[in-house]
This record gives C-alpha cells, structure tokens and sequence, in this order.
C-alpha cells in the first residue's frame, strides 16, 4: 500500500516527457478539486502512475490535527471527524502539525470494507462504543485518491467512490450503527478500455477525461529512456537538477489557487459554452459547470483573472471527451474541434 511520497524519491513532474493533456489536467484538478476528478484512459506503461505520485509532491503542506487518521484540518467544526469533535467539545486545543499531501492507492482487489472502513460491531453492541477502522477513503482525505485500473472495480465500489468525492463525506452504516468521516480528496482513474469499460453513468461522474497514447517520436523516446535511466542510477541528484523546475511549478499551482476565486468570466463566454454543450448533444447540465470551472483553472494557472475563449477551448476536448457517446469511447463521434472553434471565435 503506497501512503504517498514521504520518505522515497518521486520522479518529479517536471521530467515527465509529453504527456501534455494528462498532466494539464492533473494541474486543473488540484487548483480547483471541485472540477471532479481525473480519468486517464489508453495504454500501459505511459506514465500516469508516475504523473500522479509526482503531482503530490508538488502540493504545498497541509496542516493536519495530530494523531489524527483523517488528517482534520482542524478548522470548521463540520469538516471534524467524530473524534475530533469531541475534542473540540471539551475544550480541547486540536493541535496541528505541517504534512506533506498523500496518495492513496486503491488495489482492484479492494473489498467494500478496506475502501470505506468497518465498524466494530461486537463492541458497539456490548459496550455501546463506535469503534471504526478506517479504510482507503479516510487516508485520501485532503489528499489524491488514485485508482488504477478503476473500469475493473466493482460498479458498487465506483459508485461509493464516486458519492464520497462529491459529498465530502464517507457514511458507514452497519445494523443500525452509523459513522461519518470527512473524506475530501482528488480522485485520479487510470484505465485501458480494452479491458473493459465504464458505464456512461460513471464515466460522466469524472470532470476530466485525457486519451494517453504511447509517444511515437524517436527523439521523445529516448529522452524518455535517458530520464528514467539517470533518475534509477541517481535518483537523489536527478531530483536536485530538477529542483528549480519543480519549485517554479509548485509556486505557480499555489498562486493559481489563490486567484481562482477572482476569476471571472463574462457572460457572453458563458453563452458559448452552453452553445456548445448544446451543439455536441451532451446530456445534464455537468458538462457546461465543469467547463466553465476547468476554463477558470486555466486562466488561474496563467496568472490571469479572466477566462478568455482559448481556456474554453483549450478544456473542451477534456470536458466532452467521455460525454459525447451513448456508449463509451465509440469511435464514431470524436471531439468536434472544429464546431468548438466556430462557436467560440463567433
């Protein structure tokens, strides 16, 4: 079980060779979580692990309350877990300490108790205490949740993972006996659709949706081979040489977060957007909401507080990709670049 990046060397972001959709979409997500996640789609061996565990290290500190398995923030009483509460009910100080943002990995194998956590039914009943062993929703919280391989999961357990990223919250009900925990996260899904799919009601329940294809130029390639070879000989001076990359990266992604909430975008962008959500015939209302939020990120990371129609146009294929077809990744019906270009250079 991989807790995050404490205490082994990560390949860091900034090294990882094309891949540009995949890691745009990453960075959108941890500058606005509320975009709903990530699902990476295509073939083995072309880095998204190593993307995501490379994100983590990126994120600034959290401050978490000590001893706590949530990591509670330890602010506003209604993001408290249980225990925490009750602290704060007696007057407790919930003191904090600065720790680095984890990833939880979520194994195929997974049982519904080992991602939701279980409830020690004998001792609630006997003894009328609420023992609760935490499961893989409460080590995401405040931090990523990834999922490879995640068409191969249990629909149940998509559907679990799916209600806890947009609630916040994980509820364990056993007999009668219930327990709620914060469970905040940002979930990343890997998958290879031929060895599976997702259903179109899971599938629109992720914000942003990237094709990963293995990089067919030689230069690319070896470089690719260079990095990986000097970060597996050296890890610890790979790291240092790219130390000025990441820090950059890492400042960039905090000021981004910090002026995301100024950002505005007019309505006359607006219009456009649903105009094109209308014009490819997607389904609800998400796609137009996540669209306008992924465009916001993206003027936030670069440094502007308004949203221009090339944000818009630059998110789109992300937003639409797994939204577009009755049935997932039917080839029949790609993203419609063209009619995204009239509508919004209209």
């Amino acid at each position: 079980m991989s807790h995050g990046s404490a205490g082994r060397d990560v390949f860091p972001f900034t090294a990882i060779v094309g891949q540009e959709d995949m890691k745009l979409a990453l960075l959108l997500a941890v500058i606005n979580p509320k975009i709903g996640g990530v699902l990476a789609f295509g073939e083995k061996g072309t880095a998204k692990s190593t993307a995501v565990r490379a994100l983590a290290a990126l994120l600034p500190e959290i401050h978490a309350v000590k001893g706590c398995p949530f990591r509670c923030e330890g602010g506003d009483a209604a993001d408290l877990c249980p225990e925490c509460a009750e602290k704060r009910r007696r007057g407790e100080t919930l003191e904090t300490e600065p720790l680095r943002m984890r990833v939880a990995d979520l194994p195929v194998s997974a049982t519904e108790d080992r991602l939701t956590g279980s409830l020690d039914l004998e001792k609630a009943i006997s003894q009328g205490v609420r023992r609760f062993e935490p499961g893989i929703l409460a080590m995401a919280n405040r931090g990523i949740l990834y999922v490879d391989e995640v068409n191969l999961l249990e629909d149940h357990l998509v559907d679990l993972i799916l209600d806890s990223a947009a609630m916040g919250v994980n509820t364990v009900e056993r007999e009668g006996v219930s327990y709620r925990h914060p469970a905040r996260f940002i979930l990343v899904g890997t998958m290879n659709p031929e060895e599976g799919e997702l259903r179109p009601q899971l599938l629109d329940r992720f914000g942003l949706c990237v094709e990963i294809r293995g990089i067919q130029d030689a230069d690319q390639r070896v470089e690719i081979i260079k990095r990986r070879a000097g970060f597996d000989q050296a890890p610890r001076s790979f790291i240092d040489r790219w130390h000025g990359a990441e820090q950059a990266l890492a400042g960039k992604i905090a000021g981004a977060r910090r002026l995301l909430p100024n950002v505005r975008l007019d309505d006359a962008l607006l219009r456009k957007i649903v105009s094109l959500a209308i014009e490819l015939e997607v389904d609800g209302h998400r796609a137009d909401l996540t669209l306008m939020k992924a465009a916001a990120a993206l003027a936030a990371l670069d440094g502007r507080g308004e949203v221009i129609a090339g944000d818009v146009k630059r998110a789109a294929p992300m937003v639409f990709l797994h939204r577009m077809t009755s049935l997932p990744f039917e080839r029949e019906r790609p993203f419609n670049a063209e009619l995204a270009a009239k509508i919004l250079d209209a």
